[in-house]
């Protein structure tokens, strides 16, 4: 009897670790400083959404959307992967997005998993009737009180055309003094990023390194191998700096260990 009693303590322990590991949704904050900061964005607040992959969060989001509505954003950037190729749910996703575009205007990049499922263009259609702006290897402005910043939005490799062609096609070159803001899936692309000038770049795609060992960090993530550079958190080279966001969802290995789900805020601030 103590035998089994025991079992069940740990299967029940076991249970209830992963589900808060895979549940329990936490707003990390970013302070950006930049003199390329307009003085009418003085305090303007970026949340980012990334790797949703079909994940739901309560009855009919409702976790989601009331943690983004929280973050009292201006801005909603949605970083690729709102779907799983291996279980494609898009209304599971635009349950979400739908509540999103009341909060705040919403920019959309789609991620490998996208591509991966052979309806790119079921995706965008989606998208924009939902209200959703979407940046298929473009370039757009956020406007206001007669200020702007440059938002850039590229498309996942997997689509066949290579980061550097999508980001020229973009017109990604820097821009006088205004300030450049990409949205790309991946983050093992940092390098690139760097070389055509952005100031800041948000990507997800790195699913935090799935599981997050102690003082060490990502254990493994797609396009980076085991231990990579890129998992979670800002990086900075140069002139830019890049938020990766460790996402919200799974996709090919179902539980994330010691590494909760994410929302990403970014506050920007003039110098």
């Amino acid at each position: 009897m103590k035998k089994l009693l025991t079992l069940v303590i740990l299967v029940v322990g076991a249970y209830l670790f992963l589900y808060i590991n895979n549940h329990w949704i936490v707003t990390t904050e970013h302070v950006y400083e930049s003199e390329k900061v307009p003085e009418s964005f003085e305090g303007f607040r970026i949340t980012q959404i990334s790797d949703l992959h079909d994940a739901l969060f309560g009855d009919n989001q409702e976790q989601l959307i009331e943690k983004v509505r929280n973050t009292y954003p201006d801005v909603i950037f949605i970083t690729g992967d709102v779907i799983d190729s291996n279980r494609f749910n898009l209304e599971q996703s635009l349950t979400a997005i739908r509540e999103f575009v009341k909060i705040a205007d919403v920019y959309y990049v789609l991620g490998n998993h996208e591509v991966a499922s052979n309806q790119i263009d079921e995706i965008y259609d989606a998208m924009k009737q939902t209200g959703v702006t979407i940046l298929p290897n473009v370039r757009t402005t956020i406007n206001r009180n007669g200020e702007s910043i440059d938002l850039i939005g590229i498309e996942d490799p997997l689509n066949g055309h290579e980061t550097q062609w999508m980001l020229d096609v973009a017109g990604s070159k820097p821009n006088g003094d205004s300030l450049q803001i990409l949205l790309a899936h991946r983050p093992e692309y940092f390098d690139t990023y760097v070389q055509n000038g952005m100031d800041m770049v948000f990507s997800g795609h790195a699913h935090g390194g799935q599981v997050r060992i102690p003082f060490v960090g990502g254990l493994v993530a797609p396009g980076q191998g085991f231990l990579p550079t890129y998992t979670a958190g800002s990086y900075k080279e140069n002139a830019t700096t890049m938020f990766v966001s460790r996402g919200l969802g799974n996709s090919t290995v179902p539980f994330r260990i010691l590494n909760l789900p994410e929302i990403v805020v970014v506050e920007l601030r003039a110098k």
